[in-house]
C-alpha cells in the first residue's frame, strides 16, 4: 500500500511541475514586420479587458484577457488556462494621480520590491502571456522619473523572466511620451496603449511619433465621455449599444485589424459592466449578464461568424421628439411623451424597461471606481411597446432616462438621453 502511494504521489507532484511549466512568449522582426510568438507559433490577441464571462470569451472566439492589477490573479490565471486563453496580467504600479511620488525613492524601491514578489509567484504560469506595468501612468502626471522606475521593473522581469515579454500602457500616444519611453524605459519591450474615438489614426501615429516596435491596443471601445458631444448644461452624451456596435465594428477595421506590420492584437473594453459616468457606457454586458449588439459585432470581429440570434438594434431615442444633440429641457413634475424606435433582426418577442436617474457627480479620472446614482422610483407612468410616459422629477437638475429592451435569448439594446428640469 505504501508503495502504490508513493507511485500515486510521485505521479501528482510530476502532473503539478508539469502544469506549472512557463509557456515561451516573445516578439520577433521579420523586415518591417513584428509577430507575437508563443509556444514557436504566431499569436495574435484577440483580448478583452476584464475577469468575467471567460467561458463566453473562449466561446465566442477570444483569446486573451486581461487586468489591472494581481488581486485574484492565481484563480483568474487557472480559469484562463483551462479555458485555453492567456492572460496579460498587470503589475500594481501607482500613478502619480493617486499620490505616489516618484522622486520618494524609498517608495519607488519598496513598489519595485512589490512587483518583483508578484512576477516570481506567477512566472511560470502556463497562462501568463505578459507583464503589464502599470495603467496611463502618464494620465495628469508631471513627474517624468516615473519612466525610470517602470524600467526597473521591466529590468527586473527580464532578469527573473525569461518567457514574457513587458509592457507598459500608455492613456493615448504623443511624441514627447514615445521619446521619454525609448529613452528612459529601453527594457519595454511592446508598447501598449488606451485609445477610444482616437483608435483609427493611432497605425499612423505610432510612426509618426517614432515608436519603432511592437504595439497593443490595451483598450478600445465606445466613444469616451470626454470625446463625445455634451448638451447645453455640459453633460456628455452616450452613444446606444446599436450606436456603439457601429463604431467599435469601424474602429476595429480601420486599425487594429488593418495595420498587419506593427499591431499584434487588443483588448475590447469592458468585457463585464461598471459605473463610469453611466452603468452602461462602457460595459458590454448588463449587470445581470445579457448582451448588447456590441458583443455581436466583437464575436464576429474575433471569429468571423455572427451569432444565430442577434440582439435588438436601437434606430432612435427621443423624448417629445427630440434626441439628446438637441438638448432637453422639461418643466418639473410635468408629464412627457418618449418612444424608443427598436428593431430586432429575428423578430424576437421584446420587452421594456424604463428608469430615470439624476446624472451622476461621483465624476472620477481613468476608469477609477465611481458610485452610481440612485434610481428615482414612481416617475414612469404608462408603457405601451415604444413609448412610455414619465412624470419629470420635482426638483431642477440633470437627469438621465434610461431604456433596456430585452429579447428572450439574453440579448438587451440600451440607451439613454439626458435631460434637464427647470424649476
Amino acid at each position: 500500500m505504501k508503495v502504490i502511494y508513493r507511485i500515486f504521489l510521485s505521479l501528482v507532484l510530476t502532473a503539478v511541475i508539469v502544469m506549472a511549466q512557463p509557456v515561451k512568449v516573445e516578439v520577433i522582426k521579420t523586415n518591417d514586420s513584428y509577430q507575437l510568438m508563443r509556444d514557436g507559433k504566431p499569436y495574435f490577441i484577440k483580448g478583452a479587458g476584464g475577469g468575467r464571462y471567460l467561458n463566453r470569451l473562449a466561446a465566442y472566439g477570444g483569446n486573451s484577457v486581461r487586468t489591472w492589477g494581481t488581486r485574484g490573479a492565481e484563480n483568474l490565471l487557472d480559469q484562463a488556462n483551462q479555458l485555453g486563453l492567456t492572460v496579460m496580467l498587470g503589475l500594481n504600479v501607482q500613478p502619480e494621480r493617486h499620490g505616489f511620488d516618484y522622486s520618494d525613492s524609498a517608495a519607488v524601491a519598496g513598489q519595485m520590491e512589490a512587483c518583483k514578489r508578484e512576477v516570481l509567484k506567477y512566472k511560470d504560469h502556463p497562462a501568463l502571456l505578459l507583464w503589464a506595468i502599470g495603467n496611463e501612468l502618464d494620465l495628469q502626471y508631471t513627474n517624468t522619473k516615473v519612466w525610470d522606475a517602470v524600467q526597473v521593473i521591466a529590468k527586473m522581469i527580464h532578469d527573473i523572466d525569461p518567457n514574457h515579454p513587458a509592457t507598459t500602457v500608455t492613456a493615448g500616444i504623443d511624441r514627447e511620451e514615445v521619446r521619454l519611453i525609448k529613452k528612459q524605459c529601453p527594457d519595454i519591450d511592446i508598447l501598449t496603449i488606451n485609445t477610444y474615438g482616437g483608435l483609427p489614426p493611432l497605425p499612423q501615429q505610432i510612426r509618426d511619433y517614432g515608436w519603432e516596435g511592437a504595439y497593443i491596443v490595451g483598450e478600445w471601445g465606445p466613444t469616451g465621455h470626454w470625446e463625445v458631444q455634451k448638451t447645453k448644461w455640459n453633460t456628455p452624451i452616450e452613444e446606444t449599444s446599436s450606436e456603439k456596435a457601429a463604431v467599435y465594428k469601424q474602429r476595429y477595421e480601420a486599425a487594429i485589424k488593418k495595420d498587419t506590420e506593427r499591431c499584434i492584437g487588443s483588448y475590447v473594453f469592458l468585457w463585464g459592466q461598471k459605473q463610469e459616468r453611466t452603468p452602461t457606457w462602457y460595459g458590454v454586458f448588463l449587470e445581470s449578464g445579457e448582451e448588447s449588439e456590441v458583443v455581436d459585432v466583437i464575436r464576429y470581429l474575433w471569429s468571423g461568424t455572427w451569432p444565430e440570434n442577434r440582439a435588438p438594434h436601437i434606430d432612435y431615442l427621443r423624448i417629445e421628439g427630440k434626441d439628446a444633440a438637441a438638448s432637453v429641457y422639461l418643466n418639473a413634475d410635468k408629464i412627457y411623451h418618449a418612444r424608443a424606435q427598436v428593431t430586432d433582426p429575428d423578430q424576437d418577442k421584446l420587452v421594456f424597461r424604463w428608469e430615470i436617474m439624476p446624472e451622476s457627480t461621483d465624476l472620477q479620472s481613468g476608469g477609477d471606481r465611481e458610485s452610481r446614482p440612485d434610481l428615482i422610483p414612481g416617475l414612469v407612468q404608462e408603457l405601451s411597446g415604444m413609448d412610455v410616459t414619465f412624470r419629470a422629477p420635482d426638483k431642477q437638475g440633470a437627469y438621465r432616462l434610461f431604456v433596456y429592451v430585452y429579447d428572450d435569448n439574453n440579448n438587451v439594446a440600451a440607451g439613454n438621453i439626458p435631460f434637464y428640469v427647470n424649476e
